[in-house]
Formats: structure tokens, sequence, C-alpha cells
């Protein structure tokens, strides 16, 4: 599964972690690999190893200095290629330096996210340029959160569209909102040359089927539309959205979660009030659960009773804080063998037969789905309300088509 994992192109961390030339180097971890990420000073990024491979001083302490990191205990000096440029502790006439060349891995600055290819360099896919990241700068936004568990099950909670009837219902006064109406949507999932699509169809009586269709892209990428709430006017909000996750696996044990947004519609770019206010809602916001995270298992996610009790079903504030909550309390790895999955773990079921089949066919030589960026590209997610026979497929195809 490592083998396959470096096979797509990876998100590492945020463009903003590392915003001008020279600024301070970033850690970074990925595969179990620990990394240091830096932008020189002709603003191209490196991802290098962490470690100097003179004494193994970490490269975190070094000087960003004229278009190199310079580790500060002897002063050798790597590019963003991880070519040794500088070694000032040793005799010029030795050539020593150009014998000595440190782990690096390409990068690209692409919607607001430094990805690395950490693979072959003649299997190097062409760069993933999703709608998101293509997107103009106003219009998108960006965030990360670390999860302490799994990526396999970080991806499974966020790809299960039946909690939220239940996980995050934090208004149990409110019977009317759709996931509440109907608590076992019936799931459809369709496999795909870049992984699977699927749909979750609820019936809501008169008003029809309300359907929400995902987007899931090898090895962890989801794209959902904003949801609606039906419940009150049954109208739309102001800010017709798209949105998703990436699941990087750090290590077997810890995840990287990259969330992200669009706003869909050319005359509504996305203000950073706006942005903050969802990141807010979802406990992700300027002093919730982003990178430093405040709600873990030492303090049981700071669970209210009270509000469990008289408000919320979870008790736990933060739609995001609830997921990592449920997720990270099965454990860093879950058994799945003590698992007993039912209909409406259609998708969970999919995405580990896609992985499967993924690294068997990698074992053969076959090239991984989803590597080719063609295949996602003008993919969109939509939720949508349908008469009661309509098919989702043909119904709403004009809105799973990419606009940017």
């Amino acid at each position: 599964m490592g083998e396959l994992m470096r096979r797509y192109w990876m998100p590492a961390l945020l463009s903003s972690e590392i915003p001008t030339s020279d600024c301070p180097p970033v850690r970074v971890k990925l595969l179990g690999e620990e990394l240091v990420a830096f932008r020189d000073s002709q603003g191209r990024v490196g991802l290098l190893d962490e470690f100097c491979p003179h004494r193994r001083a970490s490269l975190f302490l070094g000087r960003n200095e004229e278009c190199g990191l310079r580790c500060v205990y002897h002063g050798w000096k790597f590019d963003v290629d991880g070519a040794c440029v500088d070694m000032p502790n040793e005799p010029a006439e030795n050539n020593f330096r150009d014998k000595i060349h440190i782990t690096s891995y390409p990068t690209l600055d692409q919607g607001g996210v430094i990805w690395a290819y950490m693979g072959p360099a003649d299997k190097r896919p062409e760069s993933p340029g999703m709608e998101w990241s293509r997107a103009p700068e106003p219009y998108r936004y960006v965030s990360k959160t670390h999860e302490f568990a799994n990526f396999a099950q970080a991806v499974e909670g966020g790809i299960d569209t039946v909690h939220s009837s239940f996980l995050h219902n934090n208004d149990l006064s409110n019977a009317r909102h759709f996931k509440r109406i109907d608590t076992a949507p019936k799931l459809e999932v369709e496999r795909t040359n870049y992984g699977f699509r699927y749909a979750g169809i609820r019936n809501l009586g008169e008003i029809g089927n309300y359907v929400r269709i995902y987007q899931f892209v090898l090895p962890f990428h989801q794209f959902r539309s904003h949801q609606v709430d039906y419940g009150g006017s049954g109208k739309r909000e102001a800010m017709p959205m798209i949105q998703g996750h990436m699941w990087v696996p750090m290590d077997d044990q810890n995840t990287m979660i990259f969330n992200w947004m669009l706003s869909v519609e050319e005359d509504k770019p996305l203000t950073l009030e706006f942005a903050l206010k969802r990141e807010t809602s979802a406990g992700r916001g300027p002093n919730g659960e982003g990178v430093v995270r405040h709600q873990t298992r030492a303090n049981d996610w700071l669970i209210d009773r009270e509000l469990q009790r008289t408000k919320t079903f979870t008790g736990i504030r933060g739609l995001n804080t609830q997921d990592l909550a449920v997720q990270e309390s099965m454990g860093p790895i879950i058994d799945r063998s003590r698992e007993h999955l039912g209909t409406t773990d259609k998708a969970i079921i999919q995405f580990r037969r896609c992985l499967l089949d993924a690294a068997q066919d990698l074992q053969n030589g076959i090239e991984p789905p989803g590597a080719d960026a063609s295949g996602y590209r003008n993919l969109r997610a939509a939720d949508v309300t349908l008469p009661r026979d309509a098919r989702w497929q043909e119904a709403a195809k004009d809105k799973l088509i990419a606009r940017w």
C-alpha cells in the first residue's frame, strides 16, 4: 500500500506555511518519512530528508539562504533538488560535496497546497489540477487538521453519508431537517476509472428525493456538495459550495487532513470572514482544532454530557471534532474483523475494494487508477432534490461537471 501511495501527488503542507522566499523551513511527515520543506531565494519549493547526511542534525534548524538550506551544525548546504552545493568544513579540492546528495522529492505549488510526488521518476503523473485547485484564489480556501488515527478509517468516516443524521445532529428539537426525515438513505455506488462515485438518496415525502452525490478519487480525495437544509423554507443557502477532504497518511497511526472549500458561482467569491465562519462551525476556526488539537482522547474530546442530554446528539462541539472523536475512539488502527457492515456502508465497502484492487494491480505491473488526472479534472459533487422516479445519473448530470 505504501508503494501504491507513492504513485500519486500528495498534499504535503499549505503554501501559506512557507509564504515567502528564504522563510523558515517547516517539518513535514509523509508515509513515515521525516521531511523538511523550504522555499528558496527564487521561490522554488524543496522537500528534503529532515536530517543532514553528515551527522544527522535536523535541517529544520537550518538557515534558508541564497538558494539553499544550510545545516547549522557544520554548514553543509543543500538545494531544492537535494544536491550539496556547499561544504565549508572540508577542503575545496577534495570535491567531497559532489558525492553527497540528500533525498528530495518533486513538488508543486497549486491551489494553496504544496504537493509532493514520492514515487519512481519515470512514473510521475501530470499535476492533479482538480477544479478547486484551479479556481482563482478568492474562490477557494484550504486548511488542515491532524488526526490521531490511520488514514483509512479517517476516509471511511468521511465518505459515510449516513452518520450525519446522528453524529452531526446539533439541534435535537429540529425533527424537520431532511437528515432526520429519512435516517436510512438508500446508497448507490458506481465504480469509475478514478475511484468511484456514490449517492445517498433520502425520501422526503411530497418534496421528492434529496440526493447527495459524492466523488471519491483514489487514494484519499472526497468531493461533496454543501448541504442544504430543507427543514425550514426549503431554500438553498446564499453560498452554493463544493467542499472536500484529502486524508493524507503521515504514518500508520497519524493522518493530516486537508480541508478545502470552493464557491461555485463566479459572482460570489469566498470572503475570509465567510470561510472562517465555516471553519469555526466545523471546530477548525482560528482558535479551534487546526493542526494544534485542543480536543483529544486525553480529555475525552471535551464532551459535555449536559449539552448531549439537552441539545446535541454527541455533546461535542464542532462538526469536524465530532468526526475526529468517533474515528479516534476506535483506536489508531481499527480491527475490521469485528465490524458488522450494513446496506448503508456500501461506499466504505467500495473504498476497501478499490484500495485492495489497486495494490494487487500494482504488484502485477498495472498502474493504479486515479493517477491520470484526466479522469477527474472535470468532476463535481452535487446535492439535488428530484422527483421520486428520476435517476440522479441523468437528472443531475450537468451539475456534476466542473465550471472553472
